[in-house]
């Protein structure tokens, strides 16, 4: 247990709304993020997940409700809230005519840090995420990954209590993405309360110590990653196939013995379902070959995550990936 949990939320929302029109695109989202934690907000595209975090870090207004970051209003002390916070969005914002040091110390600067100290911090996260010997070059020559690592490193550079981040590994290699990961892990352990939305569930699985499932603008779940994966517990048979010609032979096969309707995923040539009690992977592999179905493999796993998230909201993180 993180010891720098605090009782009073570093961020806050009650009954949170937002419509463009007529139409809701947010709706009655409460949340209460304890200082020295992360949130893993979850959700399908186009869910409201950046609507909110839009809304949390002063950038859009409310039509409804109310929000407090690290104690002050969202839409009355806006000024107070950005001065101590940390933002990364989904698409990179740096300044390409400068360098990517030339980035970090005007950042620096802007937060009101000396120029020593903008320039040491600077330093620090090119190091961070390796773009030390990049550091002299200008951002428009950087690749698109190097470009996503320099907006990172931008919002750490005021060391803020409140970090929000929208989707901050896409574009990221997987040697990256570790990278990161430790880096932000060794942040919440210094006291920082970072909310992080991602479509990534190995993400949120091992950062989040919470998560709140947003679909349609509204909150349909919440609870700890285990809690989440407990609501839809028990075994999952996984069959992976040969040939995507015969997703509809094995989820057929499968139905008779799964607890729930299969899904198939023709991205993966998976077919995955939660399996009745008593099913046994010798009666999955006999229900698969009197169906004819040339399986590449069969087996049984615990529930996941994804698995959760695909019972709440109806999408598979592939889909998710394939549409981001």
């Amino acid at each position: 247990m993180n010891v720098h949990r605090t009782n009073l939320p570093a961020i806050s929302a009650t009954r949170l709304g937002k419509r463009y029109g007529d139409r809701w695109v947010l709706r009655d989202v409460d949340l209460d993020v304890p200082a020295g934690t992360v949130l893993g907000l979850l959700g399908p595209n186009g869910a409201g997940k950046t609507t909110t975090v839009r809304i949390l870090t002063t950038l859009l207004r409310p039509d409804e409700g109310t929000a407090r970051v690290a104690g002050f209003d969202v839409a009355t002390e806006d000024a107070r809230v950005r001065a101590r916070i940390g933002l990364a969005g989904q698409a990179a914002t740096v300044d390409e005519l400068l360098s990517g040091r030339a980035n970090l110390e005007l950042v620096g600067r802007l937060y009101k840090l000396g120029s020593r100290a903008a320039r040491a911090r600077a330093d620090e996260l090119l190091e961070r995420f390796s773009l030390a010997d990049a550091a002299d070059r200008l951002a428009r020559t950087y690749s698109g990954g190097m470009r996503r690592r320099l907006d990172l490193a931008a919002s750490l550079v005021a060391a803020a209590p409140v970090l929000f981040l929208d989707e901050p590994t896409t574009g990221l290699d997987p040697r990256s993405r570790n990278e990161l990961w430790n880096t932000l892990r060794e942040l919440v352990d210094g006291g920082t309360t970072l909310l992080l939305t991602t479509q990534y569930l190995e993400e949120a699985d091992r950062l989040a110590d919470r998560i709140a499932v947003i679909d349609a603008g509204r909150v349909i779940a919440r609870g700890t990653p285990a809690e989440l994966k407990a609501r839809v517990g028990g075994e999952r048979v996984v069959v992976t196939l040969r040939s995507e010609d015969q997703l509809a032979a094995a989820a057929g096969a499968l139905a008779p013995l799964a607890a729930e309707p299969p899904h198939a995923d023709a991205g993966a040539l998976e077919v995955t379902a939660p399996v009745s009690n008593g099913t046994t992977l010798l009666g999955v592999v006999r229900a698969l070959d009197d169906a004819n179905v040339a399986a590449a493999d069969v087996g049984l796993r615990s529930a996941t995550l994804d698995d959760a998230f695909l019972t709440l909201t109806g999408h598979a993180t592939h889909d998710l990936e394939e549409a981001a």
